[in-house]
């Protein structure tokens, strides 16, 4: 292997939001943190390599987007997903949950509906309830250990009026990259309905070994023309404090209105670094990449391994890709405040509590894995012994 994902970083005292809240939120400061999904890992050399000699320039002005920039984006979505973008789609944003927030204000009307399918990523509640609208729940199904989509439920929120659609692939916090024939159907009820769809691809880039990551948008042009895509280099390269993202929408109303609204609020500038590390990650970090999913896919046999022979109450939902483990930990019969007692008292471990992705998520945690396999080993024991003599 030629990165060493195994080196433990001290990440302490760098205003690190995962490391340096930990008695804040949990308690008490030796929380071993596997919660937010930031990696543990040195991001790939050559982006510290662009951003060391941007810092070096000395004089941090007002920067524009170079073409290169935009050539870089378009040659690794062919490269790594075959979906051929055109430089016109595509517009900068400061994060991905920025665009998801400016596509409700967008494609929906106030009090109306948008769906999502629940338990998901937490910002996406927030950003249509303060946008003035109403969650409209799709909860998955859980068919042979995995999540799937339960259509009949979903096409009647579209009967009943819903015309905007959060989804999430992959999955976030189940880690399912769905399929062409379960993105398909879901493409068919979205164009019978008049749907149109925000598609939060963040985690696309992190398929784990014999999986493979689909574009909603790249299955048919009719389904691109309803459909933003939101992504980002953040979570494949470890870039999220570069606050760094963007959008791609073939339909040209779309593309205009977004870039419009991201311009009224003054968003639209570039980014005096981030432009350098996203170029750098995407046209010379690919190998890097490789190996840190070979490597992440080796904490997750070794995390379920572990439960299965130490906690066997505990049952892990095996994701597709990402670099999170989703944890069926009801079993325990703990409620929520059980579980955190169990995790931050008594183990000195912090997971993500379940029920923040929603309801349908109470008696879950979701674990982070992007970190060296000695952190998921010390965590894990911990965690099993205080759940052996709770």
């Amino acid at each position: 292997m030629s990165y060493d994902f195994n080196r433990r970083i001290d990440r302490r005292h760098t205003r690190s939001y995962k490391w340096d809240q930990s008695e804040k939120l949990f308690g008490r400061p030796d929380i071993l943190p596997l919660w937010v999904a930031d990696m543990d890992f040195a991001s790939p050399p050559a982006v510290r390599a662009a951003l060391e000699k941007r810092a070096a320039l000395g004089l941090y002005g007002y920067s524009i987007h170079p073409d290169s920039y935009f050539e870089a984006i378009i040659g690794w979505y062919r490269r790594r997903h075959g979906w051929t973008l055109e430089r016109s789609w595509i517009c900068d944003a400061p994060s991905v949950v920025t665009s998801l927030s400016i596509a409700v204000e967008l494609f929906s009307e106030p009090g109306s509906k948008v769906v999502l399918q629940s338990p998901v990523y937490y910002p996406f509640y927030d950003v249509i309830r303060n946008n003035g609208r109403i969650v409209a729940k799709n909860p998955l199904l859980i068919q042979d250990g995995r999540f799937a989509m339960d259509y009949a439920q979903l096409e009647s929120l579209f009967k009943e009026g819903a015309k905007l659609l959060l989804l999430c692939n992959p999955h976030n916090p189940g880690g399912r990259i769905w399929d062409k024939e379960e993105l398909l159907r879901l493409g068919e009820l979205c164009l019978k309905y008049g749907v149109t769809v925000v598609s939060d691809e963040i985690h696309c880039d992190l398929a784990l070994p014999g999986h493979k990551h689909i574009p909603f948008a790249s299955l048919s042009p009719e389904l691109a023309n309803i459909t933003l895509t939101c992504l980002a280099a953040t979570k494949t390269f470890n870039l999220p404090g570069l606050q760094t993202s963007f959008v791609v929408a073939s339909n040209p109303d779309m593309r205009r209105r977004f870039d419009a609204r991201i311009k009224t609020l003054a968003l639209h500038m570039a980014s005096h670094f981030a432009q350098d590390a996203v170029e750098a990650a995407y046209t010379e970090g690919e190998a890097w990449l490789d190996e840190m999913l070979d490597y992440v896919a080796g904490n997750l046999d070794y995390a379920i391994g572990y439960l299965a022979e130490h906690l066997p109450e505990v049952k892990p939902m095996r994701p597709d890709g990402t670099y999170l483990l989703w944890l069926d930990c009801r079993g325990l019969q703990l409620d929520v405040r059980g579980l955190k007692d169990l995790m931050y008292n008594k183990a000195g471990v912090a997971f993500n509590e379940g029920s923040i992705f929603g309801e349908e998520g109470e008696g879950w945690l979701r674990i982070n894995l992007a970190c060296p396999r000695a952190v998921v080993e010390e965590a894990l024991e911990r965690f099993c012994r205080a759940a052996a003599g709770r």
